[in-house]
């Protein structure tokens, strides 16, 4: 087992790519901290992974609630003694163009992602830094390194991520603290399956026009990425044993983004 008796946290956990990580994580030996906005999905994630055999348990997290993030950090290592490892996988999506996207659907947006990721990152450092070290992990996206249309905050708030992981990698590295984001391409979630009619009726095309012409148009194959992908180079970002690996965007993305 990778991460035997190591703390995890993730946000956004108790579905699509959170949820993949958490379960990957238990079967991997480590005591898992489900975090999410819904109670209910997260024990039931949390649930599923004891049920395997594995250590874990369900918190309600807003990750844009300063107050919320805090406490739910702190619970986790009073229960366990600590926190290892932290996950900043909590998102949202809003299709629109720029120049009809209002200042609060941009503002929700930038929120979730780079506020509740700099809440998160700030909470577990300081677990981090008094136990001697860490892993910061960041859910990023192909749109932490390039754009696309109609996604502006995403794309905005997924570069942003990039930025706070490189600064967590420098800052970090005197207290044992690794920090890495990956950078998926489009993986078939419910935040994915919610875009393919928003993005038909913005651009007039049909909902397998914007999978095959749009999503999926500059990967090497035509596939999605899929969530054992994303959750096996999460394992392995946490798992990896030295300061080698730090700062960096991994990207897996079928070739969608070359590096």
């Amino acid at each position: 087992m990778r991460l035997k008796n190591r703390i995890a946290l993730i946000t956004g956990a108790g579905r699509g790519i959170g949820r993949a990580i958490a379960e990957h994580y238990g079967r991997e030996g480590a005591k898992v901290a489900v975090a999410d906005l819904d109670l209910a999905g997260a024990q039931q994630v949390a649930d599923a992974i004891e049920a395997a055999g594995g250590t874990a348990m369900a918190l309600a997290m807003d990750v844009t609630d300063e107050r919320a993030v805090d406490e739910g950090v702190n619970a986790v290592a009073s229960r366990w003694g600590g926190l290892d490892i932290a996950v900043a996988n909590a998102g949202i999506q809003h299709i629109d163009p720029l120049h009809k996207l209002s200042y609060g659907n941009w503002s929700k947006v930038m929120s979730v992602h780079l506020d509740g990721a700099f809440l998160l990152t700030r909470a577990a450092l300081n677990q981090m830094y008094a136990s001697g070290g860490g892993t910061m992990l960041y859910m990023g996206s192909v749109h932490s390194l390039e754009a696309s249309p109609l996604k502006a905050p995403y794309v905005a708030a997924k570069h942003g991520m990039l930025g706070l992981c490189r600064a967590v990698a420098k800052e970090g590295a005197e207290h044992g603290v690794r920090s890495n984001i990956i950078c998926p391409g489009f993986v078939r979630t419910p935040l994915v399956d919610k875009q393919i009619p928003e993005q038909a009726k913005e651009l007039g095309i049909s909902e397998e026009e914007v999978i095959s012409k749009v999503m999926l148009k500059n990967t090497v194959d035509g596939e999605f990425t899929t969530l054992e992908d994303v959750s096996e180079l999460a394992v392995h970002l946490a798992a990896f044993p030295s300061a080698a690996l730090t700062g960096q965007s991994i990207v897996v993305s079928h070739g969608w983004h070359m590096q």
